[in-house]
This record gives C-alpha cells, structure tokens and sequence, in this order.
C-alpha cells in the first residue's frame, strides 16, 4: 500500500505595507477568504482606481483560482491579505508580524506565494520567510501609457496643484513673483545693478525663515494670542505686581551702582590702601541710593501675592503680611547702615535702636497674625483641610 501524501497547505498571501486598505477603506485586515479579498479589492478599487494595491489584490485571487482548478487532492489553498501602518518603519512590520501569525493559526501553512506591488519587497520578504517557507513571489507593476495626451495630463494635474495648493504656490508662484517685482523697482529707480543683491537677500531671508521654521513659530504665536484666555483677576494682581516690583528694585540697583560709580570716579583709587578704604564708601553708597526702591519692589511684590492669598483664603497670607512688615523695616536698617559705612565716625546708637524697633515690630507682627489666625480660623479652613488632606 502506498504512503499516504503529506498533505500540503498553500497560503497565497497580499502584503499591503503601507496600509492603504484600511486607510482608504472601511475593511479590516487581516483579510481572509476569497470572498472578503474579492469585496475588499473592489471596494478600493472603486474609492482609488490608481492604487496598486487593488491590482496585487486582484493578481492574488487570480492566483488562487487558477491553483483552485489546477489542485490536487492532497493540496489546500487559502488566500489571505495583511496590511502595515502609514507610518511604515517597525510599526507597519509589527504589524505585518502579527496579522501574519493571526492567519497562520487559522490557517497553518506549508508553503506561501506572496504577492505584493513591487514596493518594499526587501523588508516585507524577510518577515515572511521567518514564519512559513515563501516558494514565490509575485510583483505587480502597473503600466503606464507613454503616450503624448497622458503626459500632458499629468503634467496639467501637477501644474494645476502648484496653482491651486497653497502649500506649494506661496513658493513655485510667490516666491518667483516678488524676483519679478524687485527686479521691476529696481529697473525703474535705475538701480539694476544692485538687483542680484536684492536677489540674495530676498532668498537668504526665505531660507532662513523657512529652515529656522520662524513662520510655523509666528503662526503657532498668532493662534495662542487669538486663543488666549486671561487668568483669574488674583492671579493677574499678583503677576502685575511682580512685575512692578522687579521693575522697581532693577532701578534702585541701577541707582545704587550709579551712586557708587559718581563716588569711584571722585576719587579714583589706585593703591590697595585707597582701594581698601573706598570699598566700604562704595558699599554705602550703593546701599543708600538704591535700598528703598529694592524694598519698595519687594513689598510690592509680597503685597499681589498677599492680595491673591487672600482672595484664595490661603493661609500663607498671614506670613505674608509679617514679611512685608520686616522687610518694609529693614530699609531703615539698611539705611542706617549706610551711613555708618561712609562715615565711620558716626555712632552706631541709631543703628543698634532701629534693630531693636525692627525686632519688636517682627514680634508684634507674628502676635498680631497669630490672633486673626485663632479668632478668624474658618477663614482659612478649606485651606487647612486641603493640607490635612494632603499629609495624610
């Protein structure tokens, strides 16, 4: 009795790796059945007449039909279509990969023929070979007429796109009309010897804007200004008054180095026994003409974001306002100061009174703030229950 022939499983397999199928068309893939590849193939064919995916579709079930009449007994044949991704590179192989493993469950093949439309067979081969044994492989190529009338429609859709398409008009028609019109103004002021560096300018800027991507950044600025929404009023308070106050400490600073460079140029050190003894008249300078405006730009500062705590009901105002009592002192501190550094002979009972006010007003502050805190307590409790919240 003779063996029994090893029964033979022949997958004819569509490789779409692009992913056009799906894409233009509402099928999914993977694609199994002669009937489902018929319907698939028909339906992009008819949404884009020039896609050469349907032709490798079509090739493949003809391939099918004709193993189907010319089979043997022992043989089987399945037909099966698979797609990648748009994005192609390892998503659209991924993909490949795993819609080919889905028909080899269903259908565990021996043998596969692939068809596909002649692009990228280097990468979608060795997929395939990895999995089932691929004993051919068609191609689809579709031709194309050299005829004179397709050549001129062709050449009409292009030229139609550079015209119509603003993508590309602004540089095949823009670009060559504003030469046109340099080249005019130039010709008529009677400056055309200077039009070639008009020309150069011109085209430098165009590729500087274009390479620096400066109009998608201008365009992406324009639309997040129409698209701007102002902030909460506490939160613009608080933005305006820092503002504010580093404008007002950047001009004390500038007051204060002004200061002392007039008290440099007086008396222009060049020893280091001058330069040690003028050092600290320039500190007190600087410190004198530039202390109150840095402390006005720091309270001022403190005070919108006080203002933006209160209206939060933010427990942080409290502190707050004790800094802006200190630091709105300190400016007399510093001031006294000063004075010391640019005249040593003068005492420092002044400076020693003006800490101790300092210190009995930071204290009185605290208490003051430790009160409205106890007695005003609710004010602040969504606050404290947010933080509760949080540490716990």
């Amino acid at each position: 009795m003779a063996a029994k022939e090893k029964e033979e499983r022949l997958l004819i397999l569509c490789v779409d790796r692009d992913g056009d199928i799906g894409v233009k068309t509402e099928e999914k893939t993977p694609v199994l059945g002669r009937e489902k590849n018929l319907e698939a193939a028909v339906s992009l064919a008819l949404r884009d007449p020039e896609e050469p995916d349907a032709n490798a579709m079509f090739e493949a079930l003809r391939v099918y039909d004709q193993l189907i009449k010319q089979g043997q007994p022992h043989e089987k044949f399945q037909i099966a279509t698979i797609s990648g991704s748009q994005i192609l590179g390892v998503e659209a192989d991924r993909k490949l990969v795993r819609e080919l493993n889905s028909i080899l469950e269903i259908f565990p093949a021996n043998n596969v023929i692939l068809v596909t439309d002649g692009y990228a067979d280097e990468a979608v081969l060795p997929l395939v070979e990895s999995r089932v044994p691929v004993t051919s492989v068609r191609r689809i190529i579709v031709k194309h007429s050299e005829s004179i009338e397709e050549t001129a429609a062709l050449f009409g859709k292009y030229l139609k796109m550079l015209t119509d398409n603003p993508r590309y008009s602004r540089i095949a028609l823009g670009v060559p009309g504003l030469m046109l019109i340099i080249l005019a103004i130039m010709y008529l002021g009677g400056w055309i010897y200077y039009t070639w560096i008009a020309f150069l300018i011109v085209l430098g800027t165009i590729f500087l804007v274009k390479g620096f991507g400066v109009d998608r950044a201008t365009m992406r600025f324009i639309r997040w200004i129409g698209e701007y929404e102002p902030p909460p009023l506490p939160v613009q308070i608080a933005g305006f008054a820092l503002a504010g106050g580093v404008i007002a400490s950047f001009i004390g600073v500038f007051l204060g180095i002004n200061g002392a460079a007039a008290e440099y140029t007086r008396n222009l050190p060049t020893t280091p026994e001058e330069w040690a003894g003028l050092l600290p008249v320039l500190v007190g300078e600087f410190i004198g003409q530039g202390i109150y405006l840095i402390v006005i730009g720091v309270c001022v500062v403190l005070s919108g974001r006080a203002i933006r705590w209160y209206v939060d009901r933010d427990i942080r105002l409290l502190r707050t306002l004790v800094f802006i009592t200190v630091i709105a002192w300190s400016s007399q501190i510093f001031s006294r100061v000063s004075v010391i550094l640019i005249d040593p002979t003068v005492k420092g009972v002044e400076l020693v009174f003006t800490i101790f006010i300092g210190i009995l007003l930071a204290i009185a502050a605290s208490l003051i703030a430790l009160v409205i805190n106890i007695k005003y307590g609710s004010f602040f409790k969504r606050r404290r229950e947010d933080e509760e919240f949080e540490q716990s």
